[in-house]
């Protein structure tokens, strides 16, 4: 299944939804709609239907997840009954970012990513690189869907994509094996993690981060394609600039497998439902590794096999407010 959230206008507003996604069919199944009207033609009161579906598909993907095996159930039940009016055109809808995770993680697990950044950085590649999936925490409330422009922050000149996967967590675990946090594996999703090079390689050569080079977009979507429709290894990734292919690669070549991963992050600490991992940048899968880099308008197209098209376009640089003053080293 393909799995999204959207955003609908609501008597208060808008709300978020989840939608079972047919690009197919250019259609999108509202879940919760859907539901209802399953549950009012079997004869329950309008209320309570629209109780009983809001509590199946919460506007929030990571809560439905934690639901398990119920919440696919319920969308598999929603979507083969009559759709009516929760049958919605793919066109014109407002995505949200696939999933609102409570802790989101990106790692490097493709080595040619690293071998080719780290030659454009003058270094080698670290040896902990080849003996741990390492990763960083990213800024969960900084995501943006599919269609949605990037904000670029005035304190950088040297903007970049990552051309990544996303892995979602379905289930609770710690301390696992990896063949047991294959079953963890939820689904995948598209992700794009929008870079800052040149505060990153300032901030991280105090040896934390990274912060500002990362944290003000990562975009994600349009949808989780759930595992049992994908070979996770074997999906083909390209990313496009204003209709320009500058990257293409293979989820075969990762280096660190997911299930690998998900064991690594388990270690002494627990994972969640709708907990999203980024895979890293696939080899070539950057500007950094190109030796070039965005510009305000340019329209990022990330592809990958199965999964579907996450575009953005870059907005344009802000203003900048205030910088930090330096400070002098005490005596």
């Amino acid at each position: 299944m393909k799995l999204g959230r959207i955003s609908v206008q609501g008597p208060d507003g808008p709300e978020a939804r989840l939608v079972l996604a047919l690009p197919d069919e250019g259609r999108a199944i509202d879940l919760a709609a859907a539901e209802r009207l399953r549950l009012e033609r079997r004869g329950a009161a309008p209320e309570a239907a629209r109780r009983l579906a809001r509590a199946l598909f919460p506007g929030s993907m990571a809560a439905a997840i934690a639901l398990g095996d119920q919440f696919l159930e319920a969308a598999e039940r929603a979507a083969d009954a009559d759709r009516g009016d929760a049958s919605l055109p793919l066109e014109g809808l407002r995505w949200l970012p696939a999933i609102d995770p409570p802790v989101m993680r990106d790692c490097l697990a493709f080595e040619e990513h690293m071998v080719n950044s780290s030659a454009r950085l003058g270094r080698s590649v670290p040896p902990v690189f080849y003996q741990l999936p390492i990763y960083y925490k990213g800024n969960p409330h900084s995501l943006i869907g599919h269609e949605w422009e990037v904000p670029w922050p005035g304190y950088t000149q040297a903007m970049d994509y990552e051309l990544e996967l996303g892995f979602v967590v379905g289930r609770s675990g710690r301390d696992l094996t990896p063949e047991e946090a294959r079953g963890c594996l939820f689904g995948v999703t598209i992700f794009n993690d929008f870079s800052a090079r040149d505060i990153q390689g300032q901030e991280m050569g105090g040896g934390l981060g990274p912060a500002k080079g990362k944290d003000f977009a990562t975009a994600v979507g349009p949808w989780i394609v759930t595992v049992d429709e994908l070979d996770v290894m074997s999906l083909e990734m390209a990313a496009r600039v204003n209709g320009e292919e500058w990257s293409r690669g293979s989820s075969g070549t990762i280096m660190w497998r997911p299930e690998e991963i998900l064991a690594y992050i388990s270690w002494g600490e627990e994972l969640h439902p709708g907990d999203l991992i980024g895979s890293g940048t696939v080899g070539r899968g950057c500007g950094l590794e190109l030796g070039r880099f965005l510009s305000p308008g340019d329209v990022v197209e990330l592809e990958v096999s199965g999964i579907g098209v996450l575009r953005n376009r870059l907005g344009q640089p802000q203003p900048v407010r205030w910088r930090p003053s330096p400070r002098q080293p005490s005596a």
